[in-house]
């Protein structure tokens, strides 16, 4: 057979704890590895805040309420990783009976809600404040406003560069790295038109351009194209502006990776070069329990044998699922 030309398939994901979430369309699966060995897989649906509204159609537009939706669902993604592994023996305390009265069923998703606007707001404040405030005690020494401009710029990657090496020193993170790789490397495997095996899965690549952590780096690029050419003099105004603008970025930087999700031109690989860098940092090559978990998620929401069949014209043989080697 001849060597195929890797397709896009619509699936995408996200590591959790100790498993990995897979999306299709409306449809979510969250797999995980439980204490006792066991695959725990659920699969729910998820219509975004504006299903079925036109503004979804709307380029730039629509990536503001992609970047959203990517967040609610990437923490109820977590949330149900986590609940596997919770202190049992942990009491409740007097503020989780306050809080669990106040808001009784609804308790579960106002603190995931609070949580990722805390994080939120937390991730703006380092990434997005930090880096103007730092820069701007320079200004007495440097009289260029676009060489500070610049300079910020660069101080805002080297931070995210620098917070994604200092949590990679972390044990569990390293493991959700592995799952992060094994999410790549499951999507690779299908768009590539391979079978959805352990062994084809290794084989593959642990990076892929549509990776949300490409896309945080657009954020940062776009971010440092976008603060050089709009200014202000007021230093009130200037930290406004830089959060007020990050629906834009967001924007805009959704649909560099949507581009580049679909695209393999030069231009597409030059600028996708840096985050596909970057996730050398952010995924780690995972073992075979861990690729397990990968497919499981993906088999319950996605119909690889289906997909190849419709797009490389082959039918998938079962037998194929149990041999080591590749069918060409």
């Amino acid at each position: 057979m001849a060597k195929k030309k890797q397709r896009y398939s619509g699936i995408g994901g996200q590591a959790v704890l100790e498993g990995i979430m897979m999306k299709n369309k409306e449809q979510y699966a969250v797999a995980v590895r439980k204490p006792n060995g066991e695959i725990e897989v659920e699969v729910e649906h998820y219509y975004g805040i504006v299903h079925g509204s036109k503004i979804l159609n709307i380029p730039f537009v629509r990536g503001i309420f992609q970047f959203v939706d990517s967040l609610i669902l990437g923490m109820r993604s977590l949330s149900f990783s986590a609940s596997f592994y919770e202190d049992e023996e942990a009491k409740e305390t007097a503020a989780d009976r306050v809080f669990n009265k106040v808001f009784k069923d609804k308790a579960e998703k106002v603190f995931n809600g609070l949580v990722m606007l805390f994080s939120l707001a937390l991730a703006i404040g380092i990434f997005m404040v930090l880096p103007y405030y730092i820069i701007s005690l320079f200004e007495g020494y440097i009289r260029s406003a676009s060489f500070m401009a610049v300079l910020e710029g660069v101080l805002r990657i080297l931070i995210f560069v620098g917070y994604v090496l200092a949590i990679s020193l972390m044990k569990d993170i390293r493991r959700v790295y592995m799952y992060h790789g094994a999410e790549h490397k499951c999507i690779n495997c299908i768009e590539k038109g391979a079978p959805l095996t352990v062994k084809e899965v290794m084989r593959c690549s642990k990076q892929h351009k549509r990776c949300g952590t490409s896309f945080l780096l657009f954020v940062m690029l776009v971010s440092v194209i976008l603060f050089f050419f709009i200014r202000v003099d007021n230093p009130v105004y200037r930290v406004l502006i830089r959060i007020a603008l990050i629906p834009v970025i967001a924007g805009i930087s959704y649909e560099i990776i949507r581009l580049a999700g679909k695209s393999n031109n030069i231009l597409v690989r030059i600028i996708s070069a840096p985050g596909m860098w970057l996730q050398g940092l952010t995924t780690k090559e995972p073992d075979e329990s861990m690729v397990e978990v990968a497919i499981a998620a993906v088999e319950a929401v996605f119909d690889w044998k289906a997909y190849l069949y419709e797009t490389f014209g082959y039918e998938v043989d079962d037998s194929w699922l149990e041999d080591t080697g590749t069918k060409s």
